[in-house]
């Protein structure tokens, strides 16, 4: 088990940093998504976004596994 000042620490980030950002992330991703077919070039800040998009799930696994942040 690792130690739990690390599980507190990401579950700050969790709900203060991750939620926002991925919400953020969200409605930009639908739509530079959606204008991927015509413009080839975004597929670039599409992946971008969909990491922000996935970044609430990197906390909580950090998170459950009491994994330091580096």
């Amino acid at each position: 088990m690792g130690n739990p000042v690390w599980f507190i620490f990401w579950l700050l980030v969790f709900w203060i940093i991750a939620l926002a950002v991925a919400c953020l992330c969200s409605f930009c991703y639908i739509i530079v998504y959606s204008m991927v077919v015509c413009f080839p070039g975004l597929s670039g800040i599409a992946e971008i976004l969909l990491q922000g998009l996935q970044f609430p799930h990197y906390c909580a696994k950090a998170m459950m596994e009491c994994k330091p942040p580096f």
